[in-house]
């Protein structure tokens, strides 16, 4: 901004002055990475990757990946049913004793 309050028509702000640096590449084939593994977080290209099912959301997944765990997220869905499940019946199982001992 000027002393005169006027404002510049163009902030340098977001603009690169060295072009940008170096793009990510695929670690797979060596293209122009078109975004990170969902999975392992390593930058992949359409061609290396597959698209996840059964979510909210569609994601992208590297091939070494979907050969470990396939491309469904149904057992990253029971891991976070597990983390919610498991705690409330361990509470329950505590309820439940702590009843039955007062009981008794």
């Amino acid at each position: 901004m000027s002393a005169a309050g006027e404002r510049s028509p163009m902030s340098g702000g977001l603009i690169f002055h060295d072009g940008g640096g170096a793009v990510a590449r695929c670690t797979r084939c060596g293209a122009e990475a078109a975004g990170p593994c969902a999975r392992c977080g390593a930058p992949v290209c359409g061609d290396c990757c597959v698209l996840t099912e059964g979510g909210a959301r569609v994601w992208a997944i590297c091939l070494a990946c979907e050969d470990r765990g396939g491309r469904s997220l149904r057992r990253g869905w029971a891991t976070v049913l597990g983390w919610i499940a498991l705690p409330i019946a361990a509470l329950a199982l505590v309820v439940g004793l702590l009843a039955w001992l007062q009981s008794n």
